[in-house]
Parts: C-alpha cells; sequence; structure tokens
C-alpha cells in the first residue's frame, strides 16, 4: 500500500522521534498505517523470526522525507538511490527492534550501503531528513511505494512540535526587508 500523502496531517500523532546525536535535528515517528507489506513478505518474516521478535506496528519515520516501516521490505533501492545519503540501515548502527528505535538518538554511522543491511528486519531511516534535495529519487524506486518526500510537510513537523507560526498571524516577518 502506498505512503499516504496525508499521514501527518491534522488529526494525525507522533509516536516518538529518532534524533541525530550531536545535533538540533531529529525527525518524527508518526502513527501506523496498519502492518501491509512488511508483514507480508517472506524474507521479513524468517528474519523477524530468526530474532524471536514480534512484528508490531511501527509507525511512519521522518516528516518530509518519510518510509513506511510497515511497507518497508529492506530492498534498499531508496538507499542506493540518493545522492546525498539521507538514510541509513537503523540496525546496522545499533541492533535493536524497530520498535526500541523509536525515541532512540543515533550517530548516523548507520551503513548507507544497499547491500549492508543488518538483516530483511533492519529499515532505512531518513537520519538525515535535513539534508535532501527534493530529488525524489527514493520515492521513484521504493517497490512498496513506502517513501514519501514533501518538502511542505515541514508545517506539520513544525506543529507536532509545536514551533509552528502561520505567516500574517500578528508575528513580525524576520526576513522582511526594512
Amino acid at each position: 500500500m502506498p505512503i499516504q500523502e496525508d499521514f501527518c496531517h491534522d488529526g494525525k500523532k507522533t509516536v516518538g522521534k529518532i534524533s541525530l546525536a550531536d545535533s538540533e535535528y531529529y525527525h518524527w515517528v508518526w502513527e501506523s498505517q496498519g502492518l501491509v507489506e512488511a508483514s507480508k513478505d517472506e524474507k521479513v518474516l524468517a528474519d523477524y523470526k530468526k530474532h524471536k521478535e514480534k512484528m508490531v506496528k511501527l509507525g511512519i519515520s521522518g516528516t518530509m522525507v518519510a518510509n513506511d516501516w510497515d511497507s518497508c521490505v529492506a530492498d534498499g533501492a531508496c538507499i542506493e538511490a540518493c545522492p546525498v545519503q539521507i538514510f541509513q540501515w537503523y540496525r546496522t548502527e545499533k541492533d535493536i527492534s524497530g520498535i526500541k528505535a523509536i525515541n532512540e538518538t543515533f550517530v548516523g554511522t548507520g551503513s548507507t550501503v544497499k547491500e549492508e543491511r543488518f538483516d530483511f528486519t533492519d529499515k532505512a531511516d531518513p537520519i538525515r531528513e535535513h539534508d535532501c534535495i527534493w530529488c525524489m529519487a527514493c520515492v521513484s524506486v521504493c517497490p512498496p511505494q513506502a517513501v514519501l518526500v514533501d518538502q511542505g510537510n515541514q508545517e506539520w513537523h513544525e506543529k507536532a512540535e509545536g514551533s509552528f507560526q502561520k505567516l500574517g498571524s500578528g508575528q513580525a516577518n524576520p526576513h522582511a526587508d526594512h
């Protein structure tokens, strides 16, 4: 199932965030759209069994660059296609379950090479979504259509953070020429 374009809009909730160590950067993890492609993929299911981990709803990692971890089958096409290395295999940095990765801080040293995934329980995490150049390469190559890139979702990131200010709401524009 393709990631829904409004996955983070009005009424949608965050379930946590993933932070990049030694920086101000983090990205939200949004509520799940349901167990979809990953829960039907034989390689993913076999690797969950190997780890003795139960597959649970994980949600969508990222806002402007979002990967639906419940659809992600760890194909790695997004990692390979990204010219600025937005994504990392989170489990190659910290071998923890996806549910434990939520609210975790990462250094950003996970692999950015398609074939270096830990296994098929690993997920491509947009740990450096702030570096995205909006080329859409990751979106065009994702087999389950689990990736969505939308710079306009910055508003929803800020709303979840509590820092959103609507232009023209009586606030001075710090960029206005005086």
